[in-house]
Order: C-alpha cells, then sequence, then structure tokens
C-alpha cells in the first residue's frame, strides 16, 4: 500500500457540509492501517511520529443543547469543529484524542486505552488513563 493508499484509507470527514479538513504528515511517519483520523477539522502529524492501531483522532463534537432530539439541534447547527497539531516525534498508541484537544507536543507518548480530554501541557511526557494524566518522561 503507497503512502498516499493509506492515507485515504484512514482520514474521514464525517460531516463535509460543515468544513472539511486538510491533512498534513512529515516525513518518516507510521500511520497504522487501523487508525482513524476525522477530517471534519484540519490534522497537521509532524515527522517521526507513529499513530497505533485504534487510535482515534477526532475533530468534531456535537452540540448538547436542551431538551430537543440531538439529531434535530444537529441538522440547525452542525457541528462544532477545530484543527489539531500534533508535533514531532509523537508515539499515539491505540488511544483516542477527543475534539477538545488541539495539540500534542513534540516527543509526547500517550498509551494504548488512553482517552485524551485535554492538550498535554509538556513535551516528552508519558501520558495515560481515562481521562489521559501525565505517568511519566521520556
Amino acid at each position: 500500500m503507497t503512502n498516499e493508499e493509506l492515507l485515504k484509507s484512514v482520514a474521514y470527514c464525517l460531516h463535509p457540509e460543515v468544513h472539511v479538513g486538510i491533512f498534513e504528515v512529515g516525513a518518516n511517519t507510521f500511520l497504522s492501517p487501523k487508525c482513524y483520523v476525522d477530517l471534519t477539522g484540519s490534522v497537521k502529524i509532524g515527522s517521526y511520529c507513529m499513530i497505533g492501531e485504534g487510535t482515534q483522532i477526532l475533530t468534531h463534537d456535537h452540540y448538547h443543547d436542551g431538551r430537543r432530539p440531538l439529531l434535530l439541534v444537529q441538522q440547525e447547527k452542525g457541528v462544532k469543529w477545530q484543527d489539531k497539531v500534533i508535533e514531532d516525534d509523537v508515539w499515539l498508541h491505540g488511544c483516542m484524542v477527543l475534539y477538545q484537544v488541539t495539540h500534542i507536543p513534540k516527543g509526547t507518548v500517550i498509551g494504548a486505552g488512553a482517552v485524551v480530554t485535554k492538550n498535554p501541557d509538556v513535551e516528552y511526557g508519558i501520558w495515560g488513563g481515562n481521562p489521559a494524566t501525565l505517568i511519566g518522561m521520556r
């Protein structure tokens, strides 16, 4: 599988009526064929990164306003979206990076099964758990 074919197989835009993001990937970066990248917002992944099997990078969320059916709220308002930047030398094991996260700093490792709900705040940190917390340094 070529790199272009792989990118097409892992990147999706679930809400093209809202926005279609741009997908940029640096040199020597590996994306597992079984990861998932939501391109409702743009995603930029640096060089020398590893995105492991089962990793989900989500760039959108839904509005949860009021007591009306949520599908009607989505039809009326669409979805919230934002861009993501994943810096160089990052390893995302089979984890989930939620909409709220906009930036993953250089050298970060996020362990399998972790759910990242906020921006990791240190370079070369090792994060794990649900929600993900800093558990060590590289």
